[in-house]
């Protein structure tokens, strides 16, 4: 969904302040108005101010969660590279709506197996600027929808800068859907 969407909260629920990044609570019975719903996450506008409200708070808004990542009984390492790409394009900037993947910001992906039977992810991204206030909460997104995968034990999540982020690192159709074609 992208649109404009007026919602009362059913219950007080944790949001982040885009673009600063700073957690704050909005109260029960609050109008939000919904403006991007996509990948599980909801961007809202509160008196001319955008919040992000996670997943697990859907219910606050009158929706439903999103459903977590699914894999084969006995993974493999290939059917755990794709649940992790297919969950990294459930990752969005509040701001854009095009999901992180298509927009180029992940530079590598690295699996490993280990003892134990479940796996380790790596993950190098950048942001679309360097000083955005709510890079760690892109990266811990980003982590935390990885760590859902059944298998998946760890995730980690750098944030670089080198080389840097520029439109021609978007996917043809993020291009396209931002006019940047």
């Amino acid at each position: 969904m992208h649109g404009y969407e007026p919602v009362m909260l059913s219950r007080g629920v944790q949001a982040i302040r885009v673009p600063s990044g700073d957690r704050i609570i909005l109260p029960k019975g609050m109008q939000v108005i919904i403006t991007q719903s996509l990948g599980g996450s909801f961007t809202v506008n509160i008196g001319g101010n955008l919040a992000r409200i996670a997943n697990e708070d859907a219910d606050a808004l009158g929706r439903e969660p999103m459903k977590g990542p699914e894999v084969p009984e006995e993974p493999t390492d290939d059917d755990i590279q794709s649940a992790v790409w297919r969950q990294l394009e459930t990752c969005y900037d509040p701001e854009i709506p095009i999901n992180i993947v298509d927009l180029g910001l992940v530079y590598d992906c690295d699996i490993e197996r280990r003892e134990g039977g479940n796996w380790r992810v790596e993950i190098r991204m950048t942001l679309t600027a360097p000083g955005c206030g709510m890079g760690d909460v892109i990266a811990d997104d980003v982590r935390h929808r990885v760590e859902m995968i059944p298998g998946v034990g760890r995730c980690d999540v750098e944030l670089v800068f080198d080389p840097p982020w520029g439109p021609e690192m978007m996917s043809e159709a993020a291009r396209l859907q931002t006019g940047m074609l």
